[in-house]
């Protein structure tokens, strides 16, 4: 049941309300499950991004005052790529990185995009070696200017927003930097399925990703 409503609610479930409708005794319990369906989510062998894709970053967290560029004081950093599907956006993958370095942009690129595919971002020097690692990079230089990078780079920026959104709807903006990965594949699961018309073959895709790996246990979530 867990499964089904995660996979019919439209902009999923807390564990607070997984507890509620399953009328379970603990909120942990709750939690596991969810948790156990986002590891679940990523697909194993799913293929790369292709044709054009917009890469950029955005921030989970408050706005601080004396935080500049890319710092990280009390944020989380995640990094998107969307795959442009002529003017529409179509697939995405997004990553909780620890840093703006180019070991963790360039390496979130390598892993999710196809080489030789279009890659567009804006003029961060943690981009600098994409083109040497097989990919045709197009650069385009926002100089930090907020709205010009919304207009440079629309489609990242509508699906950060959507992001932002969701999780201070669904989740009450309360999910912290060690778990946040789990909640963007949940994202991008959702996100990546949302032209689908039959939640039937949504919850199927779901049960045989369980069958084919091995779930962690609360104690190694939550790193005891």
């Amino acid at each position: 049941m867990a499964m089904w409503l995660t996979c019919t609610q439209k902009t999923g479930l807390s564990a607070v309300g997984l507890q509620q409708t399953l009328g379970l005794g603990s909120y942990r319990t709750a939690w596991l499950m969810l948790q156990k369906l986002r590891q679940a989510m990523v697909r194993m062998g799913r293929e790369h991004l292709t044709g054009t894709v917009e890469v950029d970053e955005t921030y989970i967290g408050g706005v601080e005052e004396g935080v500049h560029g890319r710092e990280l004081r009390g944020k989380a950093l995640v990094v998107i790529a969307v795959e442009l599907d002529g003017r529409k956006v179509g697939r995405v993958r997004l990553r909780h990185v620890p840093d703006a370095s180019g070991d963790s942009l360039i390496g979130f690129v390598t892993e999710f995009v196809q080489p030789g595919a279009r890659v567009h971002t804006d003029g961060w020097n943690g981009y600098n070696g994409l083109a040497k690692a097989g990919f045709k990079h197009r650069v385009t230089h926002t100089k930090g200017d907020r709205e010009l990078a919304v207009e440079v780079f629309p489609h990242v920026h509508l699906v950060a927003s959507l992001l932002k959104r969701w999780l201070g709807a669904t989740h009450q903006g309360k999910v912290g930097s060690k778990h946040l990965q789990g909640y963007l594949d949940e994202f991008a699961f959702r996100f990546n399925r949302r032209r689908s018309g039959h939640v039937g073959k949504i919850f199927h895709r779901l049960a045989e990703q369980l069958v084919l790996r091995q779930a962690r246990t609360y104690r190694e979530l939550v790193g005891h």
